[in-house]
Formats: C-alpha cells, sequence, structure tokens
C-alpha cells in the first residue's frame, strides 16, 4: 500500500506539473493548471477513458492516505494564508474603501445566490433532508468568496501588486476572506446536527478557542519571535513550536465539529505581523503545501466529480451559477470602488480582480461536502466555477487595457486628505 500512495503522489506531481506549466503559456496561474489535473485524474476524464487502469492506480481503499496528505495541505496552506493576512493600511479613506469593496462584492453575489437557490434545490442539486435555508446560506458563501493567494499571484505576474486597483483589490480580499470564513464556521456550526444543546457547544466551544489563541498564544508567540527570531528567521524550535499550534488548533476546530481549515487559519492570525517571518514560513512550509500537498488535494477534489452533473439541468444550473457569481462579484466590487472615486475602467477592474475564486472556493467546497451541505453534482459544478471564473481574470485584466497599471495615487486617499 506505501508503494502505491509513493506511485500515486508521483503521478499526481507530474499531471499537477505539466498542467500549470500548460497553463502558465497561455498566461494563466499554474494554480488553474494543477486544479485542471485534478479533474483530469478523475473519474470523469481518466475514470471514463481507462477504467481499469484508473481503478488499478485509485483504487478507492487507497484514497485514505491521500485524504491524509490532503488535510495536511489544506491545514497548512491556510496557516500560511492567516499569517500573510494584512489589515488595509494608509489614510482611513482607503480603509473604508476596501471596506466597501469587500462588503459590495460579498453582499451581491450573496443575495443574488439566495434568489437563485430554490430552483437549484429543487432540480436536485443538494442532498437529500438538507433543507432551503442551509443549502441557499452554503450557496452565498460559496459565490461570494474571492482567492486571495491567487489574486496575490495574479497581481505580481502582472505587476499590479503596487498599483492603486491592486493594492484596494488585495486588502479587499483580506476583509471578505476574513468575514467568508466567518459565516462559514457559524454555518457549519448550525448545520451540524444535534440539535441546539450541540450548537451551544460548538459555539462556547468556539468562543473559548478564541479566547485562548489570542489572550493567550499570541502574546506567546510574539515573546517567542521575539526572543528568538529577532531576526524573523526561524529556528527549528521556533518552527516545531508554530506546527505545535497549529495543529493544536486545528484539532480543536476539528473536535468542535468544524473544520481543521478554521483551526490553522485561526492560529495563522494570531502570528505577529512580521513580514520578514512571513517570508521565511512561506519558503519553509507555503512551498511545500503548494508544491506537493494542494495538488494531492486536487485531484481528491476531482475524484469527488460525477458525470451525473453535466445533464441539461446541470449544465443549466452553472449557467445560472455562473451568471449569477460574475455579475454579482463585477458590479459588487465595482461599484465599491466606484463609490470610494474610481473611474469606470479601475472600478471594473477591481470588480474583474475580485471574482477570481481558486482554491479557497475548492476549500469553501470541501467544507460544503463534509459538512453534506452540498452533493457531488453541486461541487462538480462549483469546482467547473472556480476554474473558469479564475481563467476570466487575466482576459477581464486585458480588455481593460493598460489604463488601470499606472502607480498614481489612490483617489480615495486623495479625497481623505
Amino acid at each position: 500500500m506505501t508503494g502505491l500512495l509513493l506511485l500515486q503522489i508521483a503521478v499526481i506531481l507530474v499531471a499537477a506539473r505539466l498542467c500549470g506549466l500548460l497553463l502558465v503559456r497561455f498566461g494563466q496561474p499554474p494554480v488553474i493548471g494543477e486544479m485542471a489535473a485534478g479533474v483530469l485524474l478523475g473519474p470523469v476524464v481518466f475514470g471514463a477513458a481507462l477504467p481499469e487502469l484508473h481503478a488499478a492506480l485509485f483504487p478507492a481503499g487507497s484514497l485514505q492516505g491521500l485524504s491524509a496528505l490532503s488535510t495536511l495541505g489544506l491545514v497548512l496552506f491556510m496557516f500560511v494564508i492567516g499569517a500573510e493576512l494584512r489589515a488595509p493600511e494608509g489614510a482611513r479613506a482607503q480603509v473604508l474603501a476596501a471596506m466597501r469593496v469587500a462588503a459590495l462584492s460579498a453582499l451581491l453575489p450573496f443575495g443574488l445566490a439566495l434568489a437563485v437557490a430554490a430552483p437549484l434545490l429543487h432540480g436536485s442539486l443538494a442532498p437529500a433532508g438538507v433543507g432551503f435555508w442551509p443549502f441557499a446560506l452554503y450557496l452565498g458563501v460559496a459565490l461570494s468568496v474571492t482567492a486571495f493567494p491567487v489574486l496575490a499571484r495574479i497581481l505580481k505576474d502582472r505587476q499590479l501588486q503596487q498599483t492603486r486597483i491592486g493594492r484596494l483589490a488585495l486588502s479587499a480580499a483580506a476583509l471578505l476572506d476574513v468575514g467568508a470564513w466567518v459565516v462559514l464556521a457559524l454555518l457549519v456550526a448550525l448545520t451540524g446536527g444535534g440539535g441546539w444543546s450541540s450548537l451551544v457547544r460548538t459555539l462556547a466551544g468556539l468562543a473559548l478557542l478564541l479566547v485562548l489563541v489570542y489572550a493567550g498564544l499570541k502574546p506567546l508567540y510574539a515573546w517567542l519571535v521575539r526572543r528568538h527570531a529577532s531576526d524573523g528567521k526561524a529556528s527549528g524550535t521556533v518552527l516545531a513550536a508554530m506546527l505545535v499550534g497549529l495543529l493544536a488548533c486545528a484539532a480543536a476546530t476539528e473536535w468542535l465539529h468544524l473544520h481543521a481549515v478554521f483551526g490553522a487559519f485561526l492560529f495563522g492570525t494570531c502570528l505577529p505581523r512580521d513580514d520578514r517571518l512571513t517570508h521565511s514560513l512561506v519558503e519553509r512550509i507555503e512551498h511545500l503545501a503548494l508544491i506537493m500537498l494542494m495538488p494531492v488535494f486536487f485531484v481528491l477534489a476531482g475524484m469527488g466529480t460525477t458525470a451525473d452533473a453535466f445533464t441539461l439541468t446541470g449544465i443549466g444550473a452553472f449557467v445560472l451559477i455562473l451568471a449569477v457569481a460574475v455579475a454579482g462579484k463585477l458590479a459588487g466590487g465595482g461599484l465599491g470602488a466606484k463609490l470610494s472615486g474610481y473611474g469606470t475602467r479601475d472600478s471594473l477592474a477591481v470588480g474583474s480582480l475580485m471574482n477570481a475564486r481558486g482554491m479557497i472556493e475548492l476549500i469553501v467546497m470541501k467544507v460544503g461536502l463534509d459538512a453534506g451541505l452540498i452533493g457531488p453534482e453541486m461541487f462538480t459544478l462549483l469546482l467547473l466555477l472556480a476554474m473558469t471564473t479564475t481563467l476570466m481574470t487575466g482576459p477581464l485584466l486585458g480588455l481593460l487595457g493598460r489604463a488601470s497599471a499606472q502607480p498614481d495615487a489612490d483617489p480615495s486617499v486623495a479625497a481623505g486628505k
């Protein structure tokens, strides 16, 4: 079984690298190729074309080892995302602009998702026994998220990270990510089963964990970094201490019937906001998570897809959620930027950036599937949505031209002086 696991990982890494390099040649972030590799190795493509070979390489009994590696990859990745998270800096008007973009680019697709949830629910795209509100609220969260890490990579590749739209989009995405994880955690707690007593225990445990992390672990790790990593380079002992805290928080949220990713993200946010430390963590943790473990997650996501989603009803549902997701982000993000004093082209560029969902959408999908809020059909459609909306980001920015790429003064800051 160990030999099979190692072979599976090797095949996954080769497929992920090849697909990632192919997408890079078309001006797309490699993560889209890695997500596509997961679909290609799943039952919809590989399983349909070569069913016997697929069954031999990925037998159902062997997926437990891949699942453990996938969870570890998610935990490490979300830890780094939490550590990288920064509140908007600068003038009050700039912070308000980011808040407007984050709020409107979340609320508009969220509201539209609630409006279209009923036909999707009645179209048998929700598991049996899931009521309207749990399904609708989950769909709202799934269509509202923005992929902060993919967004940062797109901006860096196009040298837009220091432009006014780049700074605004990154700040808004950071705020939006925090809100989305909070809402999703509460939704999972509400639908976890066990009645009100179970819900109260989960929420009480979460409140206790928040106190422990921010009142206990935050000052403890700040002292540890100050004392033993003042240069921003975590030693082996400091890194081990961080990994212990990370895994303990991830285990705590798992025991609370939430998901391990919430605890990992929470622990990351409590670490000191030191760019040198963050860079050290990225070099030593994120590269391992992104290059080796996240492709395993993408393949397991691909294993969860089903050809049953590609019926007439499924295709119609995909067109509907794609229209809602794109329109909500473009209009919401664009309106938030417009209200903050940005021009029409820059505002649309911000909306286009907020439309990228990438791997954050896959993590939301994984949480929803584990919680029983969605089934394989909706999981498949949301996976296609994540890939499509992220693929759209580059071409949309290209259509808007390079006028938005000038690193001139932020109009919201100027207005606030």
